[in-house]
């Protein structure tokens, strides 16, 4: 089941709750949701298509939520250069943890650097999965930087990145990571993972079930 919500702030940030199926439903807007659990996912560059309907980000929410792990997909506000995009998917974490015990963070793309970059300001979060991230979106907004905040703060972090991407500047992004440890997980393919949305699906909710899912060990 599915829901629009209206992210609070000083921007307008709309969204849309994906809810686990469960015996008894719940509230869709996240109250009395059977879930206790939820990830947030950051769309992919707004001024370029990027959308909440991204097909990538709906794969990882149908494997969550049959998962039992309601997902928050959001559109970004007017664009504001990677800044105000940072403040939404802020905003949004900061919606979803007033209501869940737990939250995780993804993101494709643009998206991806921003979620690593709120991620590196939320020791909180249950774990950030990122997808196809590119090294930096302004002089402020920069992936590589928050890898080592994120590793600081001991937040579980994932990398999921396509060898033949010509179009984001991944590179920086995964050495760094393997150089610290984080995890890193290639795919055979471009930038937009034609024909391998459910692959990353299942990828990124592997990634977050263990650490969302306490009923599950």
């Amino acid at each position: 089941m599915s829901d629009t919500v209206l992210v609070p702030g000083g921007r307008d940030v709309r969204a849309t709750l994906d809810t686990a199926a469960s015996d008894g439903g719940g509230d869709a807007t996240g109250n009395g949701s059977r879930a206790d659990a939820v990830v947030v996912a950051c769309p992919p560059h707004p001024q370029q298509r990027g959308h909440r309907g991204d097909e990538r980000l709906r794969a990882v929410s149908d494997a969550l939520t049959d998962r039992g792990v309601d997902c928050l997909r959001f559109d970004y506000g007017d664009w504001d250069e990677g800044y105000g995009e940072s403040t939404d998917a802020d905003s949004a974490v900061g919606w979803a943890a007033e209501r869940y015990d737990r939250v995780g963070l993804f993101g494709f793309s643009f998206g991806a650097t921003v979620a690593l970059v709120t991620a590196a300001s939320r020791p909180g979060l249950a774990g950030v999965c990122a997808l196809a991230p590119t090294a930096r979106l302004n002089p402020d907004v920069d992936a590589v930087a928050a890898l080592d905040d994120l590793v600081d703060l001991g937040v579980p972090t994932r990398i999921l990145y396509a060898t033949r991407d010509s179009t984001a500047e991944w590179k920086p992004v995964v050495e760094r990571a393997e150089g610290l440890g984080i995890e890193t997980v290639a795919f055979e393919s471009d930038h937009f993972f034609v024909g391998r949305a459910g692959a990353v699906g299942e990828r990124a909710a592997a990634f977050f079930e263990p650490r969302l899912r306490t009923d599950r060990g």
